[in-house]
């Protein structure tokens, strides 16, 4: 099998299909409000929690989110789709979550104003990270399903190298 085929095989059941439209929902429309409320989720939003370039890395993560949830949702290039989410995902927990936890800034990232601090502020801040965190593993592991384009084009150059 090439490489260009384990990227497309998946054999996963049909039932994927929720954690893609969920995962590539979620991201789709977080990287698209990164553009059209930038203070409030992009550039400004980084810059207040101390992400270095501002501008330029709330620009590039409204893009990643945008284009790797919308592949998700597609079910095209599904595992190489889920891997920058996954750092997506890791970079947001280090920079907003694990201050919450500490209750000071960590690493240069500013700890923002919550009702609590500590594990169960963490915890409560942290839901949608985890869960997109995890969505975005199992979709790496598991690959699209079988109603998605990487099926389909799995389907066709299996069956080119057969026939």
């Amino acid at each position: 099998m090439t490489l260009f085929q384990k990227i497309f095989a998946t054999n996963a059941p049909a039932a994927v299909i929720l954690i893609r439209l969920l995962v590539g929902a979620v991201f789709l429309s977080e990287g698209i409000q990164k553009f059209l409320f930038p203070a409030e989720v992009g550039a400004g939003r980084f810059a207040k929690i101390g992400i270095p370039s501002p501008d330029v890395m709330g620009s590039f993560v409204g893009v990643v989110e945008t284009v790797c949830g919308a592949l998700i949702l597609l079910g095209l290039l599904t595992r190489l789709a889920a891997i920058p989410l996954i750092i997506d995902m890791l970079v947001a927990i280090i920079s907003t979550k694990i201050p919450i936890l500490l209750g000071y800034g960590f690493w240069g990232f500013n700890l923002r104003n919550v009702p609590y601090y500590g594990f169960w502020g963490m915890a409560h801040e942290s839901r949608t990270d985890f869960s997109m965190l995890l969505g975005s593993i199992f979709l790496l592991l598991v690959g699209a399903g079988v109603w998605s384009l990487d099926h389909r084009f799995s389907a066709k150059t299996g069956q080119s190298e057969e026939g």
